[in-house]
């Protein structure tokens, strides 16, 4: 029993001192509150429970969700639904824990409000949005980057990205009054091109069914019609059915001569 109760004992400290690190993390081993530089990723560390631990940290892309409202340049308030999307460097987890803790999640978002406040204030409240978004959006991942620099490296900001833009109502009602009226404009613009290019169509069939009568009419001399009446002649007679002509000689129809 007592071998038994040892080896039971041995498991438990064997296990108690032993940490996975799944794929996406990676650990470092704090020794009486000093990080190890060394960073360990998918593996066991061991570890003495007394006197260290194991922190682990997620590497992969990690999304902060905010939402904020944020000031414009007349003076409004937009409110908008914010990612903020980072992740770790694998190499300078130690020093982000140094200097920021294991709050640091916390710190990214402090940065990101004083950057935001400061680039938004610089913009009217209809370019947040418009095409001017990923303008602000670049503009206050530039700032946040500088001010996270000085607090220490090893946070690598990929993108911020501001979501479900809510304008002040009367704002947004003079927005989508503006846009109403610029589609009607444009529906109009185009109304009156079609016309323009109907009647154009319109005058260019009458000016070339008025050529063709006119060549028609200059063309048809006396010569032509006796012509025109022989072949006309010729037609009939090679049909088999019966028939009467009654004619003047000169064309295949029976037309008034003048006395």
């Amino acid at each position: 029993m007592r071998t038994i109760f040892l080896v039971l004992v041995g498991i438990g400290l064997l296990s108690s001192s032993c940490a996975v690190i799944r794929p996406g993390e990676a650990g470092v081993k704090q020794t009486l509150g000093k990080f190890s530089n060394r960073v360990s990723t998918q593996g066991t560390i061991m570890y003495n429970p007394l006197i260290s631990k194991v922190i682990k940290e997620s590497t992969q892309t990690n999304n902060i969700k905010l939402i904020l409202s944020l000031p414009s340049k007349e003076g409004l308030s937009v409110n908008s639904e914010i990612s903020i999307l980072y992740r770790l460097e694998k190499d300078k987890i130690p020093s982000v824990l140094e200097n920021l803790g294991q709050d640091y999640e916390s710190i990214i978002t402090s940065v990101f409000r004083s950057a935001s406040s400061d680039v938004c204030a610089q913009f009217f409240a209809k370019d947040m949005h418009s095409g001017m978004r990923a303008k602000i959006e670049e503009e206050i991942m530039s700032k946040m980057k500088v001010n996270l620099r000085k607090q220490g490296q090893g946070i690598d900001l990929i993108a911020v990205l501001m979501k479900s833009i809510q304008l002040p109502r009367g704002l947004a009602n003079s927005i989508e009054r503006k846009l109403q009226a610029e589609q009607d404009a444009m529906r109009m613009e185009f109304v009156i091109q079609q016309a323009k290019l109907e009647a154009d169509r319109k005058i260019i069939d009458a000016e070339g069914e008025r050529d063709a009568q006119k060549i028609l009419s200059e063309g048809l001399t006396n010569e032509i019609i006796k012509i025109r009446s022989i072949e006309a002649f010729n037609k009939l007679s090679e049909s088999p059915n019966s028939k009467i002509i009654l004619t003047d000689g000169k064309t295949p129809f029976l037309i008034q001569t003048e006395d």
